[in-house]
Formats: C-alpha cells, structure tokens, sequence
C-alpha cells in the first residue's frame, strides 16, 4: 500500500512544474509555430503559405547581418568575461585577498542591476555631449571618445554586458571551487607545489564543467542580446538600428511592422541558431575531453 502511495506522489509533485511548462513554454512555442506557416496579405487576408517565411527569412539580408553581429558580439564578449570571472573566483578562493566577503559582493551587485537601468547608465557616460568622458576630454583639449559610432558600438554593448554578468558567473565558478575537497590542497602543498601549479593542475581542471556551463549560458544570453542595443537606438539611432540584432528585429517586426507571422518565423531561426551554436559548443567540450 505504501509502494502504491509513492507512485502516485511522484506525478503529483511533477504536475505543478509540467502544467507550467505546458502553459508558460509549450502552448506559446506552438503557437508561434502556427503563426510562421502563415502570411497576411492586403487581398486575401491570412493565407496559409507553408515554409515560404522560412525561404524567405534565410535569405533576409537584415536577418542574416544581425546573426553575424551577435556572432561577432560573442567572440568579443564572452572570452573577456569568462576570464574575468575565473580571475576574481580564483583570488577570492585562494583567501589571500582582505574583506574577501565585501569584494566578492561589489563583484556580484552589477548583476543585481536590472539591464535597462544598466544601459541607461552606460548610455549617459559614453554620451559625447554632457557624459563624463568626454568633459574630461575637452578639460585635457583631446578629442572626445565616441563611444556610440559605428566602430566602437560592439565594444560599447560588450564592455555592459561584462559589466553585468561576470559577478553572476563569477559566483558560479566560485562555487564550483568551494566544493574541491581541501584534502588535494593538501596533498599538492606537500609534494611542494606552490599556488599556481594548485591552481593550474587541479583546480582549472575541476572548473571545466562550471566552466562549461557559463559557457553554454553565454551563448544562449548573447544571441538573445536586446535590452542593450534597443535602449542605445535611441542615442545612437544612426548606428543601432531595429535590426541591429536579430532578437530585436524580431521585435520590430512584431510590434512596430505589424508583421507577426514573419516575427514568428524570426523567432524560430533565431532559436534553432542558439541550439545549434550551444550543440557546438558540448560537442567541442566532449570531445576534448575524450580526446
């Protein structure tokens, strides 16, 4: 009788999250999906045109520019954050740093910084009128940097996102370290090995699978970039424009073309993009470590 019980309290304690999931990620996922197969038209209304959106979205030159400056975005990025990261977890655990409690939380409030405040405040001071940067400019008679061109926006919108989240993976690789067993730290210091080589041969090889998972969370953030570059479009509408990334072209699409049938079929290319560069990204991790 008790075996009966706990089969039965098995599904009903997974039902609150399927009903969730099935309500909150499949019905609308499969909605959008319905929406792509259709087109609405001036004379006609919607009509049903099959894998046309599709067509005609692989070969949108705006689509596939904004794909290309995510991807570009991301070999910016996410290497210079993941290595900050590491850094600031590996000196907070190596426990040589004072205040190590307070440095680990200045380290971690950006990311407690919801990301439209954070770009607001990134747009004031790269701002080339009244933003700090260039005051100090004119006072020292240089040229003020402008940070909103064309040639630095990518690295204006990388040096936010940094900003943002390399306290959150900070904490992840942090945490990551704090359960190596002290009994390798150990075992190393008495064969004579100083803190690099602890460092090298055990823990950056314990930190890959962390490592790893704030890389595959990289990816999927990156191609997903939007709050940034939609709120400096309007400092910099010259440079930013609706279809600067392909997140927010499918936005405008959506909500300012009124075309939420090819917005639908945007949304899924640009899904089926993230699971194929995170498949990418395991199946260069497996077989390294195979290898």
């Amino acid at each position: 009788m008790a075996a009966v019980r706990s089969r039965r309290a098995g599904p009903l304690f997974v039902a609150p999250f399927l009903i969730l999931f099935l309500l909150l990620f499949l019905a609308p996922l499969g909605y959008a999906a319905y929406l792509s197969l259709f087109q609405q038209r001036l004379v006609g209304g919607t009509v049903f045109v099959g894998l046309d959106n599709y067509v005609t979205a692989l070969k949108d030159p705006l689509l596939l520019h904004g794909v290309g400056r995510v991807a570009l975005f991301f070999l910016l990025q996410v290497p210079l954050m993941l290595l900050l990261a590491l850094a600031f977890a590996l000196a907070l655990d190596s426990g040589l740093l004072r205040l190590a409690r307070v440095i680990r939380l200045g380290i971690f409030v950006p990311y407690a910084v919801p990301s439209v405040v954070a770009a607001l405040m990134w747009g004031y001071l790269y701002g080339p009128d009244f933003g700090p940067f260039a005051q100090l400019s004119r006072k020292l008679d240089l040229p003020a940097p402008d940070f909103l061109s064309g040639g630095w926006m990518l690295g204006s919108l990388s040096n936010i996102v940094t900003w943002e989240f390399v306290g959150y993976n900070m904490i992840i690789l942090y945490a990551a370290l704090r359960t190596i067993p002290p009994d390798l730290y150990e075992a190393a210091a008495m064969d004579g090995a100083g803190a690099w080589r602890i460092a090298r041969s055990i823990k950056l090889p314990a930190l890959c699978p962390a490592l790893l998972l704030t890389l595959l969370f990289s990816v999927i953030g990156s191609f997903q970039l939007f709050n940034e570059p939609k709120l400096l479009m309007a400092i910099a509408p010259d440079v930013v424009s609706s279809s600067y990334t392909a997140n927010l072209y499918a936005y405008s699409l959506a909500f300012t073309g009124d075309q939420l049938n090819y917005a639908a079929t945007v949304s899924f290319l640009l899904g089926l993009v993230i699971v194929v560069a995170s498949y990418a990204v395991l199946l260069t991790a497996n077989r390294r470590r195979s290898a």
